[in-house]
């Protein structure tokens, strides 16, 4: 029996959602037990029918259950590794882009990673900048500060990660760095192992730090699902580097079950699995996919983000959580190393959190790019339709765009700029590129206008078909 309280301040959607994972979790739903419909449940628990299917919406999309049509919502199988009681509480390009220079400018550039100045909240930023330059607290400009990066601004860190990530830390465990690739950078250097798996495609970023520290890269098959479990136990690795939330290029979100099997492969292999959950704050119509992090219990996960996606990538602030065991050995080898962080904007970043404009900040962004991501999302429909395959659609700050028209991804770039469209390899993300179909492009759409995005979209139709 499912209870709501009306009267409390957690959405009632969430509610929902929270007691039938934990009944799924603890065995009493079952594998293909169905759920009731959304207008019987809605009707029952006297509440919209909008929030029993938002409620659903989020337990299909972290991997639960499964919709179909005809057939109701049922149970997934949820395999329990032993490291997990059923009745734990899961806390809460290639060559082709080197071809076109950056200097080029062209009227409608689809550029993943980019975010709208317009969105940028300058009044806010230059008033705590200010505050703080005129403050007791200016004093710390002319020191060397926390090697680790500001305790304060590391607490928030710390609570907004528990609130929303699930992420349970101690302040001591987060290093704040210059980006979420600086901190790839940095966890290079904490391990004698010099192999390490990746997704296949993968950000090509990661990739190159790593082959830049002298690693092996061992790349791992993307499925439906995310990586390929199976053939990457094979591969003996003690180190994962993955993008569960919203795996990069493709947008594939990796599911509960999955996670729980990847966590065990880690504590089975004595592995470590380096979880960059970037984009993860972006989903726009279910709330973000818990972390692994947050799903483990043996201490074998080291969490990274950063601001770049949500805030400002100009700002490089990212951060690390590490486990305890490599913690210890972060201190005894880097503690003379000092954040690479600006003390000025770390402690305006503390004051931004603290004052609670972060988290508005981030409801407003949502709506924003939301807006946005269903504009580019219904053109394409409407003007190229059948032609095309959408991956990756409903977060973060890209799509892929797979279009049936007999082009190559060459041949569709240099398609777009014929119109003044720039559109972006996907090519350069895989190892193996015979593995990749060779007929898709990279489009974001941060940065952009609606009507910017509606425009943009129609010059590419007119190019390619």
């Amino acid at each position: 029996m499912l209870i709501v309280d009306k009267h409390s301040c957690e959405p009632l959607y969430i509610q929902i959602y929270q007691q039938l994972k934990d009944k799924i979790i603890s065995g009493e739903l079952c594998e293909g037990n169905v759920l009731p419909p959304i207008r019987t449940l809605a009707r029952t628990l006297m509440v919209a029918r909008n929030t029993v299917d938002s409620a659903y919406q989020q337990l299909c999309s972290e991997g639960y259950i499964i919709g179909k049509v005809g057939s109701g919502y049922k149970v997934q199988k949820i395999d329990m590794p032993n490291m997990i009681s059923p009745n734990a509480e899961l806390l809460n390009f290639t060559n082709i882009v080197e071809e076109v220079q950056a200097s080029d400018i062209v009227k409608y550039d689809f550029q993943y990673g980019k975010l709208d100045v317009a969105n940028f909240p300058l009044r806010i930023w230059r008033r705590l900048l200010n505050h703080v330059l005129l403050s007791d607290e200016i004093g710390g400009i002319t020191d060397y500060n926390e090697k680790k990066g500001d305790l304060a601004l590391r607490i928030q860190i710390m609570k907004y990660l528990r609130e929303s990530r699930g992420v349970v830390c101690r302040s001591e465990q987060i290093i704040l760095c210059s980006g979420a690739m600086s901190a790839v950078s940095l966890i290079c250097k904490l391990f004698d192992t010099k192999t390490v798996a990746v997704e296949e495609p993968s950000f090509d970023s990661a990739r190159e730090i790593f082959i830049n520290h002298g690693y092996r890269i061992n790349p791992v098959t993307l499925t439906s699902d995310g990586i390929d479990l199976e053939q990457l136990k094979l591969l003996g690795e003690k180190l994962l580097y993955t993008t569960p939330s919203h795996q990069f290029p493709t947008g594939v979100v990796m599911p509960i079950n999955k996670r729980l099997h990847l966590l065990d492969w880690a504590n089975q292999n004595s592995a470590y699995i380096i979880e960059d959950d970037y984009d993860s704050e972006l989903r726009y119509n279910s709330r973000p996919i818990p972390s692994i992090h947050s799903l483990d219990q043996n201490d074998r996960v080291i969490y990274i983000n950063s601001f770049s996606k949500a805030l400002a990538p100009g700002l490089r602030m990212g951060f690390i959580v590490l486990p305890q065991a490599l913690l210890e050995k972060y201190q005894s080898n880097f503690s003379n190393y000092s954040c690479s962080i600006p003390w000025l904007e770390q402690k305006t970043m503390y004051h931004f959190m603290e004052q609670g404009h972060w988290n508005r900040f981030l409801n407003k962004i949502l709506v924003s790019n939301k807006r946005k991501h269903d504009t580019l999302i219904s053109t394409i429909n409407s003007q190229m339709g059948k032609h095309t395959t959408i991956h990756g659609k409903n977060a973060g700050l890209h799509i892929l765009l797979e279009v049936d028209n007999g082009m190559s991804e060459y041949e569709l770039i240099e398609a777009a700029s014929k119109v003044d469209v720039r559109v972006y390899p996907v090519s350069r993300y895989w190892i193996n590129t015979q593995n990749y179909l060779n007929n898709m492009v990279l489009i974001g759409y941060s940065s952009l206008s609606e009507n910017e995005i509606v425009e943009g979209i129609a010059r590419l139709s007119s190019a390619w078909f």
